[in-house]
C-alpha cells in the first residue's frame, strides 16, 4: 500500500493535462485529502462559481484521475 503523500502526487500529476485549461479559463483546482479512495478537491477562481464546473468534475477533473490511478472511486468538491 502506498502512503498519501505518494498517492496526492500520482492525483497532482494527473491533474496536469487538465490544469491549463482551469487556469486559461481564471481558475483552478487544489488536492485536499483522499479518504477511502474518494478524492476531494477545492475548485479555485473562476471555477468556483461556473455553472459548468459540475460537468468539469465529471468529464474532466473525475475521468484524468481515473484513468491515471485505477484505485481512486471518485472526486468530490468540498469547501
Amino acid at each position: 500500500m502506498q502512503t498519501k503523500k505518494l498517492l496526492i502526487e500520482r492525483i497532482e500529476k494527473s491533474l496536469d493535462s487538465i490544469r491549463p485549461h482551469l487556469i486559461t479559463d481564471g481558475g483552478n483546482i487544489e488536492v485536499i485529502d483522499v479518504v477511502d479512495n474518494v478524492v476531494q478537491v477545492k475548485l479555485l477562481g473562476a471555477c468556483g462559481t461556473c455553472p459548468m464546473s459540475d460537468m468539469t468534475m465529471k468529464a474532466g477533473v473525475e475521468l484524468s484521475i481515473k484513468n491515471a490511478i485505477p484505485e481512486i472511486l471518485g472526486v468530490e468538491t468540498v469547501n
